[in-house]
């Protein structure tokens, strides 16, 4: 199992698409082509954009369908944040 802190590498705020986009390719990625398991530990960030979540995890769930969502947790999430990782993944869910 891989977890990826994100607070050192986003502070806060997780904003920065082409930073979530690096996540995506140089973490997510690799770990799901291992078929391992990955934790996104969103401990101390308090919010983040749709545009961040969305660079995120999107293209994983285009690439992966279900298999990504299964092998994606989300862990230390505000309420905030818990409500547009659900935003997302439904809207690429019905997208397919």
């Amino acid at each position: 199992m891989t977890t990826i802190k994100l607070f050192p590498l986003v502070g806060a705020f997780a904003e920065n698409k082409d930073l979530a986009r690096e996540i995506r390719l140089n973490n997510l990625v690799p770990a799901l082509e291992k078929g391992e398991e990955v934790t996104l530990d969103f401990e101390g960030v308090d919010s983040a954009t749709q545009s961040f979540i969305h660079a995120l995890i999107s293209d994983l769930i285009r690439k992966y369908g279900d298999e990504a969502i299964d092998k994606i947790s989300f862990k230390s999430c505000s309420e905030t944040v818990q409500k547009i990782i659900t935003i997302v993944i439904d809207y690429m869910q019905e997208s397919r």
